[in-house]
């Protein structure tokens, strides 16, 4: 394919649709350069669930494997849109993110600038290009000139030395657990989710060069490394501690959906988050957690991932999820969900309870258990909070 064939440019919107791999790489780099936008979509996704995503959006082109497709019934997008990302965050109504070609730029640039990394640095590709993680890394290629592998699954062994990597935390775990030694690898960004004690110290120990990113597909990936803000972006906090963000790295908005743009910002033009959080003496940006998912007990507030850091601590602890259930006397209270390390020994209430009081206040300690064979997650593996089984 050729962006001549395709016939594609500034004001178009193409669809990608192929399986991980190589062929992302052309398909990016030719579309970049023909001034189209491009919306990834990704494969695994159900027919009704693409269908939602292309209504929405009106491409007048798609890629797949089956070849190319023109659409007469097409949105026409402003010049300066370079991507559009479909995101559905843990709530799954997906909503179209809309990132100008100057917003990528800069964030490739500050993301560079933030780590030491040239654009002539290698780069391997683990992520979906569905996931902005993912994406950014091709976009490396086709804006930078970076030279990049891509894989058409995450394997350990499949990873290139001296490559710089972006993972989620499930990624970085199955590293961390089948790898003797990360020195071999450039540098990990970690996003998508938080990165909790037990892991970024497991990696530190295999001496991985590991930085816990935060950001949103609506701040065009990670905006603050390691809590430290890129250059020309600044953090702020509104009402009940929501991060507000303002910066070159911004969204436009979402395509088709005035009223939820409008509620992403402030009359100032700040994006709201939905994340609460500080900043500390030093200037660096800490998250606390998703703002729905404050669990109000009694007169305390408990962050649930405060908590699932402590107890996956516990060597009998698996993997964990908390979160609040409805409680005439405390208004809620705070519940574990625990995938046991083995099935013959799973914890008991009270150890986690005792175990978790050594690291957090005793009020944040779980009052129910739930023990469950799996946690409900995104395909990017964001936990899914509101799929947890009731108490």
């Amino acid at each position: 394919m050729t962006h001549e064939s395709l016939g594609a440019g500034p004001g178009d919107l193409v669809a990608i649709r192929l399986p991980p791999g190589p062929a992302w790489i052309g398909a990016v780099g030719r579309l970049w350069d023909s001034g189209a936008a491009i919306l990834p979509i990704d494969p695994r996704l159900t027919a009704s669930e693409t269908r939602a995503i292309f209504d929405k959006a009106q491409p007048g082109y798609s890629l797949s494997q089956e070849g190319l497709t023109l659409h007469t019934e097409s949105r026409a997008m402003p010049a300066e849109v370079g991507l559009i990302m479909a995101t559905s965050g843990t709530g799954g109504t997906p909503k179209l993110v809309e990132l100008t070609r100057e917003a990528v730029a800069a964030g490739l640039d500050a993301s560079n600038a933030a780590t030491g990394i040239s654009a002539g640095e290698p780069w391997c590709l683990c992520l979906s290009p569905a996931h902005i993680g993912g994406m950014l890394v091709l976009l490396r290629s086709a804006v930078l000139g970076t030279p990049i592998v891509a894989l058409e699954r995450f394997d350990a062994d499949l990873l290139p030395g001296d490559s710089h990597v972006s993972l989620v935390p499930a990624m970085l775990h199955r590293l961390v657990a089948k790898v003797r030694d990360l020195s071999g690898l450039g540098t990990i960004l970690v996003g998508g989710g938080g990165l909790d004690r037990r892991l970024a110290g497991g990696a530190a120990a295999l001496r991985g060069k590991v930085v816990s990113t935060y950001g949103l597909t609506e701040t065009c990936g990670g905006v603050a490394y390691d809590g430290r803000l890129f250059a020309d972006t600044g953090a702020r906090l509104g009402p009940d501690d929501e991060v507000q963000i303002a910066g070159p790295t911004l969204m436009n908005g979402y395509v088709s959906d005035p009223h939820a743009t409008a509620e992403a910002f402030t009359l100032d033009g700040w994006l709201r988050t939905g994340d609460a959080g500080a900043v500390d003496a030093e200037g660096l940006l800490q998250i606390h957690g998703r703002l729905d998912d404050l669990i109000r007990t009694g007169a305390e507030k408990v962050w649930p991932q405060e908590v699932e850091a402590a107890l996956r601590e516990h060597p009998k602890v698996g993997d964990v999820a908390v979160s609040g259930r409805p409680d005439d006397e405390w208004g809620s209270i705070v519940v574990a969900y625990v995938v046991p390390a083995t099935i013959d020994d799973p914890p008991a209430l009270d150890e986690l309870r005792d175990f978790a009081t050594e690291r957090v206040a005793r009020f944040k300690a779980p009052r129910e258990l739930i023990l469950v064979p799996d946690l409900p997650k995104t395909v990017s593996g964001k936990l899914r909070r509101s799929a947890l089984p009731s108490a």
